[in-house]
């Protein structure tokens, strides 16, 4: 388990620096940014207080997602990642305020859109 958590660990440090690279995929760098925003975000896609099928969701889609962006990293710049990743990480701010206006801004839309469906929906009964 220890292992397994240092390997996270080392692998968040090197999608950090992987999505800093300019070798690194555009379709990469925007499935990191949503992994991110996922991981941040406090709402789920399934509830955290729904038993078990709560937690589920973070213990399958978000390794499942890293696998699928290690995938389209290059090997090399991977490589270099995961070594630099052993070093101290120099971070500059975890997030930038456009990002943050950003997520609240999909996060509102979302949630417009949810509410504009389900009116909908109610008005139809």
């Amino acid at each position: 388990m220890k292992n397994q958590a240092t390997t996270l660990k080392r692998s968040t440090k090197a999608l950090y620096l992987a999505a800093g690279d300019q070798h690194t995929p555009l379709a990469a760098r925007i499935l990191i940014a949503l992994l991110v925003a996922y991981a941040l975000s406090p709402i789920d896609l399934i509830p955290d207080f729904i038993p078990v099928i709560g937690l589920l969701d973070d213990l399958i889609i978000l390794p499942l997602g890293v696998a699928l962006v290690i995938r389209m990293i290059p090997d090399q710049v991977w490589q270099q990642c995961l070594q630099q990743a052993d070093q101290p990480l120099m971070m500059k701010s975890a997030f930038s305020p456009i990002i943050t206006v950003s997520i609240i801004l999909l996060w509102l839309w979302l949630l417009l859109l949810c509410t504009d469906f389900i009116s909908q929906w109610l008005h139809l009964l």
